[in-house]
């Protein structure tokens, strides 16, 4: 990020693997996905699992699920409506009171937004069950337009509805090729992360 720092003024957080970190719960996201395809195709779970894992390889844009399922004969409303049906972060997240505190000192010098590929209800699930529905001051998911990541008329869109140049404007996202490499080609900053204790240095952004 570099000096450009000094210049920003919105940071826009992803959701699944950046404000959180659970194996699990990233799990019965791909189970719904697979047995979703498994009713399409009218094939068995197993033989669905190997269809997506290869319609995801063959995508050279990051090879989200979204995508994927949509190859496949999907629909993006009826596969996060399972999401919404399937998955159950009420039994699989806990708070991570340092994210929540590095949150309240960024949104002291920042604006804070959220845009992932989930869906409302999902996303506002795992939002309050990690603590940090009340910090976040708009969320973009894939119900705003149905179009998933990466998607450069997106960023077009929230750069405008937070009323922020894209060099005054911070993507944080843990897998580059889907949430970060079409902002940084449009000119914002970008903070690729793996884990927590990555994210966590974010507060040297406030010092």
């Amino acid at each position: 990020m570099g000096d450009g720092a000094l210049t920003i003024k919105a940071i826009v957080f992803d959701l699944d693997g950046t404000l959180y970190q659970e194996d699990r719960l990233g799990e019965e996201v791909n189970q719904s996905a697979i047995h979703y395809v498994a009713d399409l195709k009218g094939v068995a779970p197993a033989e669905a699992e190997t269809l997506l894992q290869a319609t995801r390889a063959a995508d050279g844009a990051g090879g989200t699920l979204s995508r994927a399922v949509v190859a496949l004969g999907g629909t993006l409303q009826e596969m996060h409506l399972r999401f919404a049906a399937d998955c159950h972060p009420e039994q699989l997240l806990k708070p991570d009171h340092r994210v929540r505190v590095l949150l309240q000192l960024l949104s002291t010098r920042f604006q804070l937004h959220l845009y992932t590929n989930n869906n409302r209800n999902l996303s506002s699930r795992i939002m309050k069950q990690i603590g940090v529905d009340d910090l976040l001051e708009r969320v973009f998911t894939i119900e705003d337009h149905w179009i998933p990541k990466p998607d450069r008329r997106i960023i077009e869109d929230i750069l405008a509805k937070i009323d922020c140049r894209a060099q005054e404007t911070l993507f944080v996202g843990d897998r580059y090729r889907v949430d970060l490499a079409v902002p940084e080609a449009m000119g914002c900053a970008v903070f690729e992360m793996k884990t927590t204790e990555e994210l966590l240095t974010l507060a040297d952004l406030v010092h």
